[in-house]
């Protein structure tokens, strides 16, 4: 047993319609410290009957209750109640998210303390959004023409184990201010931080059913899926995940918003200098140990300056300090679980396998005898079809790319399935705007890896359908309504 233990009041019942349930059998799910690779702590393992149970509050909520009735700034109150808790247990979060997920404490500390800013942007949004906006009728149609947005119903919200707390609130957060009930489903992996939402939603007082939390494996979560009471669904993780998703809301036209993988590139260009470059990356690719979706993980450069930039990515990341990740000295913690180590491990032999040079790590540090720590990982000659090129690692591993030219270099970061993410690095402004407007990315950054989720994050391609963050963020909750009428109501 982990000597650190998880900070939750329930953690072996579930959360449905605003109160805790004991679950319909007596199993749990074990959490292992990433670290240490002891146990954490268990939460309960709901069963399909306890889907049919958290659908039922969501629905009642939804279809009879205050919330969806209540005004845009009513609800922006709650959301502001949540933010305030948010931050007063920011320290409880950043803990579950260190031991689940292997994040930097300090950095998950300063994560945790970010998650309040998600509730409060969409308070403030609740001000200033169109949520009915007044339009002029074709010849025949009526008098007056109100355009009105309303939430498009029940939320099956399925979070990764990567970053829970943060992406728990952008996809919450609006599905609240547009009126929408929710049905929150984490990962078995990493489920603490969603038990911590229950427990500030309990204690604000939050109408019930409005946020439920169910927490199953990955079978259960199907039956949520395709659960003709769920009206919409929004995912991240896999995009193999993704398209099973797609393919069950499909068949029943269930609205679904999907933030999937990403295989982003970092397209260095001649004017820019290698070790700064290399340097850079090598700082942003430790960042959760590679276990970030929009990573960037393909490097291209111009095959004169491949070997330069080899070795200073070698230095530069292979003198990464890899440890416990509660240790402030520490720039690199572990991989959440065995199984995703196991996966990184395979994607090194393969890249080996398939021609592709190591330049420095590839194994386990000798250093570390426990926890799910991996070295890490560069390899030069990578061809752009090979394995490691095309598929989403989810690890500490770069793959540097020769490109013929600036145009080839564009050419090879496009020719992927995935599009989420990418990177020019040049000291031409224009050359950056240039090559990014040809890049087929849902974000493209400036000599660093960056995104903005106040404006729009998602992906082109199979990186996913639709947008988080921002106004675009709120417009998938909601559904457009046409009202003609003879005249103009006394009060909207």
């Amino acid at each position: 047993m982990s000597t650190i233990t998880m900070p939750l009041k329930h953690p072996g019942k579930l959360f449905f319609g605003g109160e805790w349930i004991s679950p319909s059998t007596s199993s749990m799910i074990d959490v292992i410290d990433s670290g240490t690779e002891e146990l954490f702590g268990s939460v309960a393992e709901a069963q399909e009957a306890d889907v049919d149970r958290a659908v039922a509050a969501a629905r009642k909520a939804f279809d009879t209750g205050p919330w969806p009735r209540l005004s845009h700034a009513e609800r922006a109150q709650y959301l502001r109640a949540i933010a305030t808790e948010m931050d007063a247990r920011a320290e409880d979060t950043a803990l579950i998210w260190t031991v689940e997920s292997g994040f930097l404490h300090g950095m998950a500390k300063m994560g945790a303390k970010g998650v309040a800013s998600i509730y409060n942007y969409y308070a403030d949004l609740a001000g200033t959004f169109p949520f009915i906006e007044q339009r002029q009728p074709g010849p025949g149609s009526g008098n007056v023409g109100l355009l009105v947005r309303e939430p498009v119903g029940v939320v099956a919200a399925i979070i990764p184990w990567n970053g829970p707390a943060s992406t728990i609130a952008y996809k919450i957060a609006p599905a609240l201010i547009a009126g929408c009930t929710v049905i929150v489903k984490p990962s078995p992996e990493a489920p603490g931080t969603a038990y911590v939402l229950a427990e500030i939603c309990e204690k604000i007082g939050l109408p019930p059913g409005v946020v439920n939390v169910l927490t199953a494996e990955r079978e259960v979560s199907e039956k949520l899926v395709r659960h003709p009471g769920v009206d919409k669904v929004t995912f991240t993780g896999s995009t193999a995940a993704g398209r099973r998703i797609a393919s069950a809301c499909g068949e029943r036209i269930a609205r679904c918003t999907l933030e999937l993988g990403g295989k982003s590139a970092a397209v260095i260009l001649d004017d820019y200098d290698v070790e700064v470059a290399a340097n850079t990356i090598a700082r942003l690719a430790r960042l959760m140990t590679g276990q970030v979706c929009s990573s960037l993980t393909r490097i291209i450069v111009t095959r004169d300056r491949h070997d330069a930039l080899v070795d200073a990515l070698s230095q530069s990341f292979g003198d990464t300090k890899v440890g416990d990740p509660f240790d402030a000295t520490s720039q690199m913690g572990p991989l959440a679980m065995e199984r995703q180590r196991d996966r990184v491990e395979g994607y090194i032999a393969r890249g080996k396998a398939e021609g592709a040079t190591l330049a420095t790590g590839g194994g386990r540090p000798k250093h570390l005898n426990r926890g799910y720590y991996i070295e890490p990982t560069v390899f030069g000659h990578v061809d752009n079809q090979s394995t490691i090129a095309q598929e989403e690692i989810f690890g500490p591993v770069l793959s540097v790319i020769a490109a013929d030219s600036e145009a080839n270099a564009i050419a090879l970061a496009n020719d992927t399935i995935y599009g989420l993410n990418s990177s020019v690095f040049t000291n031409d402004i224009d050359r950056a705007y240039a090559a990014a407007r040809e890049l087929r990315s849902g974000t493209v950054g400036h000599n660093s890896l960056r995104w903005d989720c106040n404006i729009a994050f998602g992906g082109f391609k199979q990186s996913g359908i639709g947008r988080e963050g921002g106004t675009e963020g709120l417009l998938p909750f909601l559904e457009a309504k046409l009202l003609l009428l003879d005249a103009m109501p006394s009060k909207l």
